[in-house]
């Protein structure tokens, strides 16, 4: 198997103005550089600037992502939850884009008020199922997401949520390079 790092897209889900998503991103990027053998790419949908009309051909913006994702061994995705689900912006880039995510694992780091997210995680689960990718069981989620970080955006019991980081990038890493191996021996048709 190669011992090539793994290359990890993190991908912010949240474009609305005033998002908390900026601080939940920083952290988890935080924790997934400080994992072994991972090299980690983050892609914030709200500077991608993706169409949500999905008609024609790709916009440059699409182009740009495109290779990105096209480069990933693994994804997490970093989602709130809206109205008991994900954001319309991650739906856009999600469909975008369709080989891209085929034969590789997903993660989830879910916030947002009493369910933390998790909702918008099981929504997510069956739409990457659709595109072929394989997500892991463990998930990171922030219940009150607002009130879990102090003012440097360190959560306050660290200890704790950076434990379940540690799990769910393990899965990902076992994950990752057994179907990045699994890819170079015969690559995935759908």
């Amino acid at each position: 198997m190669s011992t090539a790092p793994l290359n990890l897209v993190v991908i912010v889900g949240s474009t609305r103005e005033g998002r908390f998503a900026p601080t939940v991103a920083s952290w988890f990027a935080e924790q997934a550089r400080a994992h072994d053998d991972v090299t980690v790419d983050v892609i914030d949908l709200a500077e991608a600037d993706l169409p949500h009309v999905l008609s024609g051909e790709p916009t440059p913006a699409v182009a740009a992502v495109t290779p990105r994702l096209a480069a990933a061994d693994a994804f997490v995705v970093i989602t709130p939850e809206y109205n008991h689900s994900y954001p319309a912006s991650l739906k856009a880039a999600i469909d975008w884009h369709y080989a891209q995510w085929q034969a590789k694992p997903v993660g989830f780091v879910s916030y947002g008020g009493v369910s933390g997210g998790l909702r918008a995680v099981e929504h997510l689960r069956q739409v990457f199922a659709e595109l072929h990718a394989m997500t892991v069981r463990d998930t990171v989620s922030f219940h009150l997401a607002w009130e879990r970080f102090d003012a440097d955006g360190q959560p306050h019991d660290a200890h704790v949520v950076n434990g379940a980081a540690k799990k769910m990038l393990d899965q990902l890493g076992w994950w990752g390079r057994a179907l990045r191996e699994a890819r170079n021996t015969a690559p995935y048709t759908a």
